[in-house]
């Protein structure tokens, strides 16, 4: 690691730190119904709101109805994103011609299983990409659908935190507030405002926010090039600040029309995790205590500060395995500036090591550098990030309300070990709320490593498919623990709903489309309903008074052992797994062992 790598992150973090307090109160006041400085400006709009759409401000749900909220708005959402995408051809802004049959050149089709896939990303704040996004989505859909779907997904989540922050605060009560409320506050008064300078900022830096077709330009040699443009700024700006990641363009941050200079890079690495943490505060504020948001802040930035330099010391490493064969002549088993393939020059190592782990910290989904490329515990980071189930800051509202069961598992760890009640936040913590908080940690596992295995041995999922009149497609492009682990790295984003890839296996296939939609669903709502029975079964009970018996929930001590719940849950699911992956290509790479691109033909 070098000096200046170190100093970037540190000076990330102090950034990100610096904007936690005012972030989180402006929030808590939001949530609260308290008026703030937006309010003259932003007040009529929600009321607009609320008039057109039929809500009662001061309407309060039951956990149930809440959770029907949240299911019906997202069954809606769902179905509008898969209508516009099937219908694109029929609709305006489309100068490019794209729609559901053929598009131009190498366009990927927008065919059934694939906006299924799309329509459920979005929908779960996925955001994972099966397809390209300037050769096959038109300026429309990318507008109307997707980056309103980025705006209201995001809200969801924070609804949904701060619905189970209320169940901590409330006492002896049925009703954890208005989703319809919640959602409303959370987009207009943090999420527009916030996107709207964002997107003005990345416009004065160079990202493109145009209606006009894509632009012709000639080559030096002579040859005729097209330019991708479009309404890039607008949906850059929400894609990092609601954790969706999903890029207007297929290289996603890499390419220079979403990610342009070093100050776009580091102000889009910010504004990943900036909501995230801020809702730490805004969950000690809520609940009266704020050392106990910060106690949660204190176990994420450990985690995160132990993936980043994992990471960042291992890329710069590079492969020792160039020396061995010759490539490289030097006198030590290492890349001369550690492992470049993959990331952009312009951003570098250790700015990349720490997009990536920013970025599956959180459920953001979004790439500087290819995972792929990364050397085997490189890559390992932001794996284990997906399935320590993102709650290390993870993405908006679900990196909250993830922790908080994970708080809820760790107080009970605590109780069975001292032999008495587990309490957190003056609220009991009984068998309801553990088996809930166990229901949502193992509904994600199971998603991932079923669905993994199952690919893993079944045919059409691992030698590929026919396709005809053309050649067979082959999914996997490399061979043993690397390909596992692109498998397996698949259904861990998909699962936590983080979208981002290691790349290397053909997902654009029914199979795929389907599987992954499916793992999506499980892992948002697999997580959701969970994290409100729990809230509304918390709300219900009255406050019990602290005794010297209460473990504190705010001290070094609690911080310890909910980053060692979060670890160990994660090791004892995962190790196995792992162990077939990367821990195993790690050493097999040490042996001077590579695992090339192969191409599985299905014929033999």
């Amino acid at each position: 690691m070098s000096p200046n790598g170190v100093l970037y992150i540190l000076v990330y973090f102090l950034i990100l730190l610096a904007v936690t307090k005012p972030l989180g109160l402006f929030m808590a006041h939001v949530f609260d119904g308290e008026r703030t400085f937006l309010h003259p400006a932003l007040r009529p709009l929600e009321r607009l709101i609320y008039r057109l759409a039929g809500i009662r401000e001061d309407g309060e749900q039951r956990w149930t109805e809440y959770a029907a909220s949240v299911l019906a708005f997202s069954l809606v959402s769902f179905l509008f994103v898969y209508a516009i995408q099937r219908l694109q051809g029929f609709l305006p802004l489309n100068p490019m011609g794209f729609s559901t049959g053929h598009a131009p050149g190498n366009a990927t089709a927008m065919t059934p299983d694939l906006a299924f896939n799309t329509a459920v990303s979005f929908m779960t704040n996925t955001n994972w990409q099966a397809y390209g996004g300037e050769t096959t989505l038109s300026y429309f859909v990318q507008m109307l659908a997707l980056t309103v779907q980025n705006f209201l997904s995001a809200a969801a989540g924070i609804a949904v935190a701060i619905a189970l922050v209320r169940g901590f605060a409330r006492r002896q009560t049925n009703s954890i507030g208005n989703f319809w409320v919640d959602l409303t506050r959370g987009t207009v008064y943090v999420l527009l405002p916030l996107a709207f300078a964002f997107a003005l900022f990345l416009c004065a830096r160079g990202v493109p926010q145009t209606l006009k077709a894509y632009q012709k330009a000639a080559t030096v040699e002579g040859a005729t090039q097209t330019i991708a443009v479009g309404p890039v700024a607008s949906q850059e700006s929400i894609k990092m600040l609601g954790t969706n990641g999903g890029g207007f363009f297929n290289a996603n941050s890499s390419h220079p029309f979403e990610n342009p200079t070093p100050l776009t890079n580091f102000v889009e690495l910010l504004s990943i995790l900036a909501i995230s943490s801020g809702l730490t505060y805004t969950f000690g504020k809520m609940v009266g205590d704020t050392r106990q948001g910060w106690a949660l802040f204190a176990a994420m930035a450990v985690l995160f500060f132990a993936g980043v330099f994992i990471c960042y010391p291992s890329e710069q490493a590079g492969n020792p395995i160039l020396t061995k064969l010759g490539i490289q002549q030097m006198p030590t088993a290492t890349q001369p500036g550690g492992n470049m393939e993959g990331k952009e020059v312009r951003n570098g190592i250790a700015s990349s090591a720490l997009w990536a782990t920013a970025t599956t910290d959180a459920s953001n989904g979004s790439i500087n550098s290819w995972h792929d490329s990364y050397t085997p515990f490189g890559g390992f980071v932001p794996m284990f990030n997906l399935q320590a189930d993102e709650v290390i800051f993870g993405g908006v509202g679900s990196g909250l309300y993830g922790m908080l069961l994970y708080a809820i598992v760790g107080v009970f760890i605590a109780g069975l070990m001292v032999g008495r009640t587990p309490e957190y936040l003056g609220k009991k913590i009984e068998q309801k709320e553990v088996k809930m908080a166990m229901v949502a940690i193992i509904v994600t596992a199971f998603s991932i490593l079923v669905f993994t295995a199952i690919c893993a041995v079944v045919p059409l999922a691992k030698n590929g498919y026919w396709n005809p009149p053309g050649p067979p497609i082959a999914n996997f492009n490399n061979s043993g623990p690397h390909g596992f682990s692109e498998l397996l790295y698949a259904f861990s984003s998909a699962s936590e709903n983080n979208g981002s890839a290691f790349a290397g296996i053909n997902v654009t296939t029914p199979w795929y489309d389907l599987l992954l939609g499916l793992a999506m669903l499980l892992g948002r709502f697999g997580f959701i309903l969970p994290a409100l029975a729990i809230a509304g079964s918390l709300a219900a009970k009255k406050k019990v008074p602290t005794t010297s018996g209460t473990l504190p929930t705010h001290g070094t001590l609690f911080v310890g052992l909910l980053v060692g719940v979060v670890v160990i849950i994660g090791a004892l699911t995962f190790f196995p797994a792992l162990s077939l992956g990367p821990i195993v290509e790690h050493f097999l790479m040490h042996e001077g062992k590579l695992f090339s691109s192969l191409c599985l033909p299905i014929w033999s």
